[in-house]
C-alpha cells in the first residue's frame, strides 16, 4: 500500500460527480423527536469518474491509470472541480485566505487547513495535498518567500518555517489543492458496446487519510 503522487486524469475528473459524505446516525424516540449523532468528525468525499468519460481514448486512459494503481491498493491525487482552492473556484488566490495557526515563538511546522464557514457554524479540514506552486504564506499579513523563509510538503500539507513565527503572529495561506483518494473498486465493468450507446460506466473514487 502506498500514495502515487500523482494526478488522476484532469480530463475526465473535470466531468465526474461526487462531493463530500457525512454520516449521522438518527434514533425516532417515541414521542416522535429524534436523536442525531455523527460516528464521523470529518466529511469524506466520494466521487464517480465515470461521468467522466468521453470518449474511447479517455477509457483506454483511466484502465491504465487504474492498472497502475493496482486498483484499491494505491492512492492518487484528484482534481476536485467544486473545491480545489483555498477559497471559492473562481477568485484568486492570497496568503491571507486561510488561518493556520497564531505564533509562539516556538512552534515552526503548521498544517494546511481549509475553513468552511455558514453562519455561527464552521468545519475545519486538514489539506494534505497542496499543488505544487500554487502556495503562498503571510505572517502577520507579510508575504514570506518559499525556499527562504519556509518550506512546504507538498505531500502531508506542513508548512515548516526557519525561525518560528513570533508571539501573536497570524499564520496565514493561500493554495491550490487535490484530494487523497484510491478508487473504491478492483473491478472496471466497461462495456464498450454499452458505452458507445451512452450507457456511464461506474468508476467509483473514495477518499482516504494520509
Amino acid at each position: 500500500m502506498a500514495f502515487h503522487e500523482v494526478r488522476f486524469p484532469l480530463s475526465v475528473a473535470l466531468g465526474a460527480s461526487g462531493g463530500p459524505e457525512r454520516r449521522t446516525e438518527i434514533v425516532t424516540l417515541g414521542s416522535g423527536r429524534e436523536e442525531r449523532n455523527s460516528p464521523w468528525a470529518m466529511s469524506r468525499r466520494r466521487y464517480n469518474a465515470g461521468l467522466g468519460l468521453r470518449k474511447l481514448d479517455d477509457i483506454h486512459e483511466v484502465i491504465s491509470f487504474f492498472e497502475a494503481r493496482h486498483g484499491r491498493l494505491h492512492g492518487f491525487r484528484w482534481h476536485d472541480r467544486g473545491d480545489w482552492k483555498s477559497v471559492a473556484p473562481q477568485a484568486s488566490v492570497t496568503p491571507l485566505d486561510q488561518t493556520l495557526g497564531t505564533g509562539d515563538g516556538e512552534r515552526t511546522a503548521f498544517q494546511l487547513v481549509k475553513s468552511y464557514v455558514s453562519g455561527e457554524a464552521s468545519y475545519m479540514r486538514e489539506i494534505a495535498k497542496p499543488v505544487a506552486g500554487s502556495l503562498r504564506i503571510a505572517l502577520g499579513g507579510a508575504a514570506m518567500e518559499e525556499g527562504e523563509d519556509f518550506t512546504a510538503d507538498y505531500a502531508t500539507g506542513i508548512v515548516s518555517f526557519a525561525v518560528a513565527p513570533g508571539e501573536g503572529v497570524a499564520v496565514t495561506a493561500g493554495y491550490e489543492f487535490d484530494v487523497p483518494v484510491r478508487f473504491d473498486t478492483d473491478f472496471l465493468d466497461i462495456s464498450l458496446a454499452a458505452f458507445e450507446a451512452g450507457s456511464v460506466p461506474d468508476v467509483p473514487v473514495i477518499e482516504i487519510r494520509v
